[in-house]
């Protein structure tokens, strides 16, 4: 049973979606790294459902730092940060024992765990654990910031409607925490809109797409093989829930071009080596290569839908018909964009951290 990613700096989750608290512990930061509470309000503020295109469920996320920072930084023990769970409804889970929910993990948890898992919700599978996951990241965000690593992730996609790719990474990156729908197109935010509202009408839901740029992350960052960026990255971006694809660079569309096309020219710009193009999405051979990082994100439409559904009860062998009631998001991939900043964030300071040392991102007195 492990809840834990990383191997020098290290997080670990831990409660469930209707448990009282929900938590993440950050190990292996350095210390003084400044933490400010705003921030970590204001990245759980993006994670939160909105009027009109989210589940009724509304948490304050109240959270509260019980160890590991003193006088607004890093101590370098174990930071650990704990959020209230508020508006639960812990009854309207117990007439679905043993239904298994198409596309949830309630078969899955229950061979797992032997029938002893806390179902209501989804227990630990639940999208709602990701908020601990972005308090913590929110502490990552702003200690690789003040090494001039910036992470920016928009919608690409909801749907069949898209948005217009990263251009000038800088300004669309500044511009994020503002975008409408976290798109970069106003347009596209509207229709986007419009399309979940349609699917929540209609008692289903919609996937989408999300696209991640990581400017400033120094060449040489990485391993080949099994500690490769992209698979350190895919790891902890494949534990978002509903995730179901990542690719980096050209991604998939290297299948239809050829070596000519795909291959990312290269230059000496004031001393130093730069491709033309970035076709790599920032990594070669595992490893940074000084480019910005780039990487697409497959979230599929969220699971739980009002429409009747063929299913099983698992408890009594017997096949059932599943109607689901209660609270439930038409589109997750919104609500997933600071989920996707976070994790990438918590993932670099791993690697920085076995490539220079421990005490990379922090400051000394």
């Amino acid at each position: 049973m492990k809840n834990t990613f990383g191997n020098s700096v290290t997080v670990t989750l831990f409660g469930e979606s209707h448990g009282s608290e929900i938590g993440a512990v950050l190990c292996g930061m350095a210390p003084g790294i400044p933490v400010d509470e705003a921030d970590i309000a204001a990245a759980l503020a993006r994670r939160r459902p909105t009027a009109d295109t989210g589940t009724a469920r509304r948490e304050p996320d109240r959270f509260r730092v019980v160890s590991g920072v003193f006088q607004g930084r890093t101590t370098g023990a174990p930071l650990c940060i704990i959020i209230q769970n508020d508006n639960t409804r812990r009854n309207d889970y117990d007439s679905w024992r043993g239904l298994a929910r198409p596309g949830h993990a309630d078969y899955t948890a229950y061979m797992k765990y032997h029938g002893f898992e806390d179902y209501r919700g989804g227990g630990q599978f639940s999208g709602r654990m990701t908020a601990p996951l972005v308090a913590v990241g929110a502490v990552a965000v702003r200690a690789l910031a003040a090494k001039g690593i910036v992470i920016g992730t928009h919608v690409a996609a909801v749907g069949n409607v898209k948005d217009r790719p990263f251009e000038d990474l800088a300004a669309d990156i500044a511009a994020l925490p503002t975008a409408p729908m976290g798109m970069l197109d106003e347009v596209a935010a509207e229709q986007a809109r419009v399309l979940i509202k349609s699917a929540a009408a209609a008692g289903d839901s919609v996937g989408g797409m999300l696209e991640t740029a990581v400017v400033g992350l120094p060449a040489g960052v990485g391993e080949p093989f099994f500690d490769s960026v992209e698979s350190v990255l895919s790891h902890i971006l494949f534990s978002i829930p509903a995730v179901k694809g990542v690719s980096f660079g050209a991604g998939f569309d290297f299948v239809t071009l050829r070596g000519s096309q795909a291959n990312d020219a290269m230059r000496m710009q004031n001393g130093t080596p730069i491709a033309l193009t970035n076709k790599n999405g920032g990594v070669c051979g595992g490893i940074s290569n000084g480019m910005p990082l780039l990487f697409r994100v497959a979230v599929k439409p969220t699971p739980s839908i009002y429409k009747p559904q063929q299913t099983v009860n698992f408890l009594t062998g017997e096949n059932a018909t599943l109607q689901l009631t209660g609270r439930h998001d038409p589109a997750v991939v919104h609500r997933a964009r600071p989920v996707a900043d976070a994790v990438t964030a918590l993932a670099l300071c791993d690697l920085l951290a076995l490539r220079y040392g421990t005490d990379y991102l922090g400051e000394k007195t």
